[in-house]
């Protein structure tokens, strides 16, 4: 006697659920139906019975309506473009515009002749003359992550996550950003796992308070878990380009210093994060120019920057950094730096194509992954606009470590070990343009390996606290 199939929404619809068998999840649809119906609403059009039309949504195509309520769908559809938040302001924290780079300039790696790419490798390795190649070491741990880090439930993944964001807590605790009467900033928030162990690592501090930028929707957030009276927890829905920290009722409520923390904030999100700390606008600006010339604009008009009340002051910066190949020319903070070192845009292009070789593994087979999804970000934790982050804390990894370009054929003399250096300097010749950047602004920079590479291949973190003596927001030069 053959045994009753059970419905446990694989083997069989669950009861009162719909009976569509959903290819891609690999178990039927959950959605509830109606009386006597057997399919859900966005399914109605398998049921040949059904005489109401489906189509799909004009702006989503990924689910659809009845063709008859159109227009009221649309009234109310979650897809419709929502009013921009206060604190949306257009490219403000994008870079000064600048002149496009030569389509000659933009060319592949794989396209460049033996000499081209022999003169660019010279050209980084004169660069970085000077510069100390070998980060500080700071593998740090915290207390609050020791039981979860001994979770037997734990599998790989969570380990390494976990062993990061302890590592980061520890090197906020060293230099005194875990404290009270503050503001943190996760950019690139995710789920909020680094503002959650922030926030539990504070224990009794009081009046610290959390803003989690995240651009797209998030599911399985851990804010609920952060209910405390003395503290608030805010999302704030917006890519970190269009972000203009001064204008969020918080900060304009608490006056608090502010510390801009991210877990692999990927390329060009972290430096679209440095401006949105440290190049705000000013009260009265219409959004039209970039930051930078606004402040300027301000300081020889009336002589002085807005009120400290305005523009929270920064209190520091933690920053866990990756997928340099994601960086842009005009968003990056520091063109100065590289322009000192008679470099450009097209080099930079280059260097940063190039820095994919440090952790792309060059000696697995094909050794590339064209295009990887990001962050900013984030940009995932730390997207940029435009992209898409993972599903799985495996793609996750997979995503920060991989690369986009290998290099032509002609470079094969060029051993493993020689690729992943040329690769570690790009990524140490862009990493250092940051740190002047936040040095040129009243901050005590550096970057520091604050994991082993068998946890992340990207584990440098860039930190900044204030310059001793020095108080205030930091000016912009």
């Amino acid at each position: 006697m053959e045994s009753a199939v059970v419905a446990d929404g694989v083997s069989a619809p669950l009861p009162g659920r719909c009976a569509y068998f959903v290819e891609k999840k690999k178990r039927y649809c959950k959605m509830v139906v109606g009386s006597g119906k057997a399919y859900c609403g966005e399914h109605a059009n398998v049921d040949q019975e059904s005489a109401r039309k489906r189509i799909p949504c004009p702006l989503d195509p990924k689910h659809t309506v009845y063709e008859d309520i159109l227009a009221k769908h649309l009234k109310k559809c979650n897809s419709k473009e929502k009013p921009k938040p206060v604190y949306y302001v257009k490219d403000i924290n994008a870079g000064p515009v600048t002149v496009p780079v030569p389509v000659s300039d933009e060319v592949s790696l794989a396209d460049r002749s033996q000499k081209e790419m022999e003169h660019l490798i010279q050209k980084l390795k004169n660069a970085v003359k000077g510069l100390s190649v070998k980060h500080k070491e700071s593998i740090l741990s915290h207390p609050v992550l020791k039981e979860p880090l001994n979770d037997p439930k734990n599998g790989d993944f969570a380990c390494k996550h976990l062993k990061q964001q302890a590592s980061i807590l520890g090197n906020m605790e060293a230099l005194s950003l875990l404290g009270s009467h503050r503001c943190v900033v996760e950019f690139g928030a995710g789920k909020g796992k680094l503002s959650h162990w922030i926030h539990t690592a504070l224990g009794t501090a009081e009046d610290v308070h959390f803003l989690l930028v995240e651009r797209s929707t998030t599911r399985f957030k851990v804010d609920g878990k952060n209910r405390s009276t003395d503290s608030t927890f805010e999302r704030l829905q917006v890519d970190i380009q269009h972000l203009d920290l001064s204008k969020v009722s918080l900060l304009q409520e608490k006056h608090l210093p502010v510390v801009g923390v991210g877990k692999h904030l990927c390329g060009a999100a972290t430096d679209l994060a440095l401006r949105c700390l440290l190049e705000r606008s000013v009260p009265g600006d219409d959004g039209d120019e970039p930051s930078s010339k606004r402040v300027r604009a301000d300081i020889a008009r009336e002589g002085s920057v807005a009120a400290p009340s305005q523009q929270p002051e920064v209190g520091g910066v933690a920053i866990a950094l990756c997928c340099h190949h994601r960086c842009d020319w005009q968003h990056y903070v520091g063109q100065e730096f590289f322009r000192q070192r008679g470099l450009g845009a097209a080099e930079f292009g280059a260097f940063q194509r190039m820095s994919s070789w440090a952790t792309c593994g060059m000696s697995r087979a094909g050794g590339h992954r064209e295009g990887t999804a990001v962050a900013s970000a984030g940009i995932t934790e730390g997207t940029t606009e435009g992209t898409a982050g993972p599903d799985t804390a495996e793609e996750e990894e997979e995503e920060h470590e991989g690369g986009e370009e290998t290099g032509p054929d002609h470079l094969d003399s060029l051993s493993v070990e020689e690729r992943e250096h040329i690769g570690r300097l790009c990524k140490l010749l862009i990493d250092q343009g940051r740190v002047h950047y936040l040095q040129q602004r009243g901050l005590e920079a550096g970057l520091r390996s604050y994991t082993t590479p068998d946890i992340s291949l990207e584990n440098v973190l860039l930190t900044a606290v204030p310059r001793p003596g020095h108080t205030g927001a930091p000016l912009l030069i």
